[in-house]
């Protein structure tokens, strides 16, 4: 996709037609004004039609783990080498690759599933940048709605590897982690790869978190991190083993 191309859903704009605001920013808007009465409740039934689309394509999917990290990765960085390496080698476990789709990180863990011959899956989002479909995904849903977009990615996964990012790694990070700390969702793997970059974060939360006494030190230990590729791979192998064949 170019930069003057727009995907809302399925849908492609281009020149004139490219919209100003996103979906999320309209649904979200408080004008004050009572039309919200007529306009939300068919707005409910896109939203319906988005989780019925993700549920539909990757219910015949099998176990997966999602990968996520920076949009904005060079492919000379080394994050993005990593992240290749990290999608061949949960393909050969076994699992299929599900990223946001999009480039950087997300394209290094597509493209290496698609090349040791794993399922590569691309979950898209409605923005105003940094939109539309990496050349490595086979299997691909647009979404318009992060929420939905985010429900799919932990019903269908069996582990996080979050890989250096801006604030949509860490809201996808933090989204598991409230999750599984209030037992919304059953425990699985949560893998930060690259301590240099995580340190910060961690003695963040080790310290001013944890001695503000807002979360347990239980809550730290899940998660788990790494520095390479190769740890990354063998820890989910350890967690959860391979996939059933």
């Amino acid at each position: 996709m170019t930069p003057e191309e727009y995907r809302r859903g399925p849908v492609t704009l281009r020149g004139a037609q490219r919209p100003a605001r996103t979906t999320d920013q309209r649904l979200l808007e408080s004008t004050g004004e009572a039309d919200w009465v007529h306009s939300d409740p068919w707005r409910v039934l896109r939203i319906q039609s988005e989780f019925v689309e993700g549920f539909s394509a990757l219910a015949e999917l099998g176990p997966a783990i999602s990968v996520f990290g920076s949009a904005r990765t060079a492919r000379e960085d080394p994050s993005y080498a990593a992240a290749e390496q990290i999608g061949a080698g949960i393909a050969r476990l076994g699992y299929a690759v599900i990223t946001g789709g999009g480039p950087g990180v997300m394209e290094a863990a597509n493209k290496g599933a698609k090349q040791a011959g794993g399922v590569s899956v691309g979950l898209g989002i409605e923005l105003p940048f940094e939109q539309g479909m990496n050349e490595y995904v086979d299997l691909g849903v647009d979404f318009r709605y992060f929420f939905a977009r985010k429900t799919v990615f932990v019903k269908y996964s069996r582990g996080f590897v979050v890989l250096p990012g801006g604030f949509g790694t860490f809201d996808e990070l933090f989204e598991a982690l409230c999750l599984m700390q209030t037992h919304k969702i059953d425990l699985f793997p949560l893998i930060l790869v690259g301590r240099d970059y995580w340190q910060g974060l961690l003695d963040w939360l080790s310290r001013s978190v944890l001695e503000q006494g807002v979360i347990s030190g239980t809550d730290l230990d899940l998660l788990r991190v790494v520095d390479t590729a190769d740890e990354a791979v063998a820890l989910l192998h350890e967690l959860i083993g391979a996939a059933p064949r």
